[in-house]
């Protein structure tokens, strides 16, 4: 490339990020979130994936980032990490795991008062569609996802949901995602700049989770989207979710923690229990997540579980929680994952689930935020929310 010109050499180079985010997108599962981390749920998309995500703040905000997903099986959104110089690592204390062995008892899930489409509903009483909108999606409690890197505020974010949630005497579902590295450099880039800065945003995060019960799903995509990673990459993310899931542990013994599992069209169930394994999943979890923005069926996302604890071979007492928000009528065709057409609600969000292993039926993505095709990334779009209460 000596003789070419600069504007060439910046042409390449464009065309190797391109082609880089490409493959990332085809291999990856499905993460989409839009959400203020102390009130606007949020979700995640697969077949592919898509994300959008606001800011979090103090007080709620309804603002989507803008996204522009990469037009493949697995696409996603992004949200951009200040730049801040990597920190110098620090040795951290390893606090023992409160991993119960026996099942969780059932649970009322938390609804937040406030997300895209709830507002929506206030100001269009005369839609036709709200009743329907109101009382299928509306209605159900969602996760509330902390996507930005805020080191001194996050601790006041996430006690706004816990303390509204305990004072409703229910359980609230929250996910962290500020992984380093997040995405792989993908559409969704971004994260804590360094694995000590990371540590020390989760030890603020536990701070705020208060006393009660409470529901985390630890970072999505960290283990299954891994293989871009290398070695020693992979090592120190799997180190930061161990200790990760220790702190939250230490910070409330009361909460529950699942840790990635993929979904059922991804990974195999042995691969996929060796990164849990390696991640700490194990000692410092109380089980894994599945299909979080994903459209897999509950029955096969179930078995899938099922195969992913056994490889895990223990200890008693892990379980599993799926994201049922868009699966009632399974996956799409292969390579559709931008709001695909004929898709419908799943199961409604429980922590009464009646199968063995199976924790929870959880709505991690909040039904009707786009994917980006028929509305902006991470928007509500009410024709999409329809569509899938009706689907």
């Amino acid at each position: 490339m000596s003789g070419m010109s600069e504007r060439g050499r910046t042409g390449v180079r464009r065309r190797r990020r391109a082609a880089r985010r490409h493959t990332m997108a085809a291999l990856a599962s499905a993460v989409v979130a839009a959400g203020a981390a102390t009130g606007v749920m949020t979700a995640a998309d697969d077949g592919g994936r898509t994300t959008a995500r606001p800011d979090t703040s103090v007080s709620p905000v309804l603002e989507p980032l803008p996204a522009v997903p990469v037009p493949s099986v697995s696409p996603s959104a992004s949200v951009t990490p200040s730049p801040t110089p990597k920190p110098t690592r620090t040795a951290r204390r390893s606090p023992a795991p409160a991993t119960s062995s026996e099942r969780p008892p059932p649970a009322a899930l938390y609804r937040h008062p406030r997300s895209q489409v709830l507002d929506w509903v206030v100001a269009h009483r005369d839609d036709p569609r709200r009743p329907l909108i109101e009382s299928r999606i509306a209605a159900q409690p969602a996760a509330v996802w902390f996507p930005a890197y805020n080191p001194g505020a996050v601790t006041g974010q996430v006690r706004g949901v816990t303390a509204a949630a305990a004072a409703a005497g229910r359980t609230p579902v929250l996910v962290p995602y500020v992984i380093p590295d997040r995405d792989c450099g993908g559409a969704s880039e971004g994260g804590a700049p360094g694995p000590d800065a990371y540590d020390a945003w989760m030890e603020d995060f536990a701070a705020g989770l208060g006393g009660g019960p409470v529901i985390v799903v630890l970072e999505p995509d960290a283990i299954a989207l891994s293989d871009c990673l290398t070695a020693g990459q992979r090592a120190e993310r799997f180190a930061s979710l161990a200790r990760a899931g220790r702190t939250l542990h230490a910070a409330n013994p009361r909460a529950r923690v699942y840790f990635d599992g993929g979904h059922s069209g991804w990974h195999s169930a042995a691969k996929q229990a060796a990164g849990l394994r390696a991640a700490g999943a194990t000692t410092a979890g109380d089980g894994v997540f599945t299909n979080v923005s994903n459209f897999h069926s509950t029955a096969d996302e179930a078995a899938y579980a099922r195969r992913v604890l056994a490889a895990l071979g223990g200890p008693p007492g892990l379980g599993a929680v799926i994201d049922t928000s868009r699966n009632g009528n399974g996956a799409p065709a292969a390579g559709e994952w931008c709001d695909p057409s004929g898709r419908a609600l799943g199961r409604t969000p429980t922590t009464d689930t009646g199968l063995a292993g199976i924790d929870a039926y959880l709505w991690v993505k909040l039904p009707g935020e786009s994917d980006g095709c028929k509305g902006s990334a991470g928007s509500f779009t009410p024709q999409y929310a329809y569509e899938l209460a009706t689907g």
